[in-house]
């Protein structure tokens, strides 16, 4: 299917061919009829994208903000990779359509194939011959109502919620300042809801449409004209609502509110206009500044959006649902028309052009259409046929693969995100022996933008294609958290050695369907991304520290830092708790480093916060502390570790800095890395060449599968041990 990208390192837009996304549990496949373009948010994305690093950096402070941050967490390369890997991809456009339902996901019951639906959101209404959308993102179109108007039910949206956000009244007066495509929205939502509306533009054709839709009057900012209108409609005493859905720079939208709004009166911020408010005006006035989020309540959460999960309507009567639903139901009724704001109604063929246009000011808009192939009724693609497990022969425990040696390793990877793309694709890329398959996503942009940058020979959505591609010797599995063990248990059971990033389940039962794959495959070429033990740094350390004959005491000392709201990592009911989610890294860094896998795990927790202490026993009296903070200050060192036996002492710190120190017949000595490294290598490129080398030669993977479980078992061991509020004993098998 095609879709529109653009570049945001090079501002490039390009119509791409990408895979059709997938139909998941949850929601709907929709074949786009008609969707709108923004002509305030996307074009100013776009123009952003167009300008130079500098000034992306002086448009987005925010950003460079999290970028520094990640430089003192991570180190100049690491950050680089991340960053320019963001840069150098390809991100949708769009985020309001129309189009006809065309597979429906398991759970759904309200919509059925064929439907006409209308659909919102940045990630999944997008220009794009198909897209996948949550139930909360969608709503029916009303009978009789014409696609083209359905598909202005997100920005409808976005302006109905400013105008609830201004709770206004019958008989007030409301000023609108700014024009475009919100802003008429705007108007006609008032005037529907009995305020007499004033608009402001310096655009006066603008002016002419919004009086034409029921504004009582408008004007350029700077005119005679909107004052006076504005006092002879209030009386001299100043509007009772200001609604901002200007963009742009300049003050003056604010300080225009200012001088106009009545005493007590409420100001409403739906565009994104420069917002320095004169302390003054709006003191003395005790002006009410409020913001509009988007569409409405549910709006970011996750848990709404994305798993479907419903706000009461006794405790949220407006959601960005019912938000939408209510605007198609204005529009159907003849409440608000939108077909005067239709500028030009594009083919999707030629929207690359029409973007350009826009640019360039040849096609001036308040609203622009992509129209899409009429064929609604078109079969959809063919899924290929389920294949059933091959048979597994096992020697010594482990698939036999003779005659590989001398062939590439042929590579399929299961997600494509950020740790994918930035810390273990790089790294294949470019190895020799090693060739990138095939790509698999839920979202058809992610598998594209892998397949353009690091040379997949195929980008799909079909996992079980791939699974059944006999071609294919391992399966990387870099998916969320929840899927892991479900993927894995796929993968084995198809016959293919898998490295699956951490954790490898999230509950016993995960952990035993793991084991159950393996057991009745008889394949047990598995990996868990686990990399610390592979940092050459780490790796030097304990060669010098050499041998010990009597227990160790550890401390590792893990200054985690909060995480950003809407991380995913929060979503502990789906995705596990954050120490299950990362945990493993560090238990199995002091088992490696320990020699042995743990006997006993007890956990404490601070009062009020995620911060941790897990406390591991091994079997010869050793232990290893693992303090696991997320209060700690960001500029201090996220790894910090140290190990005493023998007279010896071995620190880490952050990866950057190693020392051993002895102390013995011979007297003191010490060793210390003779020089920083260029960067925080953790070992994910040698952990990669050890599994590839595995999957070559048929020879023994990097880590033992006992020493995988039992680190997989003491990182869900530490919940329990909270629960419980004592050890918990590992059973050995």
């Amino acid at each position: 299917m095609k879709q529109v990208v653009q570049n945001y390192k090079s501002g490039e837009l390009a119509l791409l061919d990408v895979p059709v996304p997938g139909c998941k549990p949850g929601g709907v496949l929709v074949r786009s009829a008609y969707s709108l373009i923004s002509t305030g948010t996307e074009l100013m994305k776009v123009s952003e994208a167009g300008m130079s690093m500098v000034g992306k950096a002086r448009s987005r402070p925010d950003q460079v903000a999290k970028v520094m941050q990640s430089v003192a967490t991570n180190g100049v390369p690491a950050t680089y990779r991340k960053v320019m890997g963001k840069l150098d991809s390809y991100t949708p456009l769009g985020y309001s359509l129309c189009g006809v339902v065309e597979q429906v996901g398991a759970g759904i019951d309200d919509v059925k194939v064929g439907d006409l639906v209308a659909c919102a959101g940045n990630e999944h209404a997008l220009h794009a011959e198909l897209n996948w959308v949550p139930r909360n993102l969608y709503t029916p179109v009303p009978d009789g109502l014409a696609p083209r108007h359905a598909a202005f039910g997100t920005v409808g949206s976005i302006a109905m919620q400013g105008v609830r956000q201004g709770e206004p009244q019958l008989g007030e007066v409301a000023l609108v300042i700014g024009l475009g495509l919100i802003g008429q929205l705007v108007v006609q939502l008032l005037t529907a809801s009995g305020v007499r509306v004033v608009g402001v533009d310096p655009d006066p054709v603008r002016c002419e449409l919004a009086e034409r839709v029921g504004a009582a009057a408008c004007g350029d900012p700077s005119s005679a004209a909107v004052e006076s209108a504005v006092a002879e409609l209030t009386g001299g005493h100043g509007v009772d609502q200001v609604y901002l859905a200007a963009g742009g720079a300049s003050n003056q939208p604010v300080e225009l509110a200012a001088r106009l709004c009545r005493d007590r009166g409420r100001v409403v911020d739906i565009g994104k206009c420069r917002l320095d408010l004169p302390w003054n005006a709006y003191y003395e006035k005790e002006l009410d500044v409020r913001f509009s989020r988007s569409y409405g309540p549910g709006r970011y959460d996750p848990e709404y959006e994305l798993e479907g999960r419903d706000y009461p309507i006794g405790y949220v009567r407006w959601t960005e649902r019912r938000n939408l639903a209510c605007f198609l139901d204005l529009v159907a009724r003849g409440r608000v028309d939108v077909e005067p704001l239709i500028s030009h109604i594009a083919d999707f063929d030629d929207a690359v052009e029409t973007y350009q246009s826009l640019k360039d000011g040849d096609l001036k808009a308040v609203a622009v259409l992509f129209r899409y192939p009429g064929d609604t009724e078109a079969a959809p693609e063919a899924v290929a046929p389920s294949v059933a497990v091959p048979a597994v022969k096992r020697t010594g425990g482990r698939v036999s693969t003779p005659g590989r040696a001398a062939t590439p390793v042929r590579l399929a990877f299961v997600g494509a995100g950020n740790y994918a793309t930035s810390m273990l694709l790089p790294h294949l890329a470019q190895r020799d022996g090693v060739r990138l398959s095939t790509v698999v996503t839920t979202t058809a942009l992610s598998g594209a933008n892998a397949q353009r940058k690091f040379g997949f020979a195929e980008a799909t959505t079909d996992l079980d294609a791939v699974l059944g591609d006999a071609s294919i010797d391992a399966v990387f599995v870099v998916t969320r958290h929840s899927s892991h063990a479900e993927l894995t248990r796929k993968a084995l059971l198809a016959g293919k050695a898998v490295f699956v990033e951490k954790p490898l389940a999230l509950t016993e039962d995960e952990l035993a369907g793991v084991l159950a794959a393996v057991e009745e495959s008889g394949n047990d070429r598995l990996q868990v991304g686990f990399n610390r033990r592979f940092a050459p740094l780490l790796q030097e350390a304990k060669k010098q520290f050499g041998a010990r004959t009597g227990p160790a005491n550890l401390r590792y000392l893990v200054n985690a830092g909060r995480l950003g709201h809407g991380s995913w990592y929060l979503q502990q009911g789906t995705e596990g708790s954050r120490f299950i989610g990362e945990g493993g890294h560090f238990i199995d860094t002091t088992s490696w480093l320990l020699g042995a896998d743990p006997e006993s795990v007890y956990t404490v927790a601070s009062s009020g916060n995620d911060d941790l202490q897990v406390v591991l026993r091994y079997p010869d009296g050793s232990t290893a502390t693992i303090s696991y903070v997320t209060t700690g200050p960001s500029g201090f060192p996220k790894e910090t570790l140290d190990l005493v036996a023998d007279g010896r002492a071995l620190r880490l710190d952050d990866f950057v800095r190693a020392s051993v120190y002895f102390d013995g017949t011979a007297g003191r000595k010490r060793w210390v890395s003779s020089r920083l490294p260029k960067a925080r290598d953790k070992g994910q490129e040698a952990q990669l060449a050890s599994f590839v080398k595995a999957v070559r030669s048929g020879g023994p993977m990097p880590v033992p599968l006992e020493s995988l479980v039992a680190t997989t078992a003491a990182t869900l061991a530490v919940p329990a041990g909270l629960a419980g509020g004592a050890p918990v004993m590992l059973a050995r098998a």
